[in-house]
């Protein structure tokens, strides 16, 4: 009888401290950090070290040859045309378009026509290319992909001529160009 209420303590004080290990930590992994929300399904987190960097490269979009945005390691940026400055992409949304976050300024590879910033919102330090946030595409494996290209009608590769504003009465095009109906 003694034995088997040593061994119940046993039992019961291992399985406590594995909960306790299991529960112990809830940082991110390091490893998710630096990404950005490239090809991934969880929303980004912040860089700690130096600025991150955009990039530009040209895309087929819509059948035409277009310049658009990407993060250092060439993931697509996309912009939501729904975004408000008081309603964004956040929670279950930004699992499939996670935000772009930085704590600085991002450094340019080239020169633009538009101007970065970063926006203080549900995300965090989310930058913003003419007032645009900016987010990744999960469903974007690789460099070079566009897949998240219109879905919904309202995500859309950011062009370097994003407009800062949406003209009233318009709607987007393939590539993020408006025009009026």
């Amino acid at each position: 009888m003694k034995h088997s209420r040593n061994a119940l303590f046993f039992a019961v004080g291992l399985a406590l401290a594995l909960f306790i290990v299991a529960c112990g930590s809830s940082t991110p992994s390091s490893g998710s950090s630096g990404r950005y929300g490239a090809g991934s399904s969880s929303a980004s987190t912040p860089s700690s070290g130096p600025a991150m960097t955009i990039k530009t490269t040209t895309l087929t979009v819509g059948g035409k040859a277009l310049t658009v945005l990407t993060n250092a390691q060439g993931m697509t940026l996309y912009y939501r045309t729904s975004d408000t400055p008081t309603s964004v992409c956040s929670g279950g949304c930004a699992s499939a378009w996670p935000p772009v976050l930085s704590t600085s300024m991002p450094s340019v590879s080239t020169t633009l026509p538009g101007t970065f910033s970063l926006m203080n919102d549900a995300n965090g330090s989310q930058v913003a290319y003419n007032g645009h946030p900016l987010y990744t595409y999960s469903g974007d494996s690789a460099p070079l992909q566009a897949n998240g290209e219109g879905f919904g009608n309202v995500w859309f590769v950011v062009p370097t001529t994003l407009p800062t504003t949406t003209p009233s009465g318009s709607t987007p095009t393939p590539g993020g160009y408006y025009h009026r109906p």
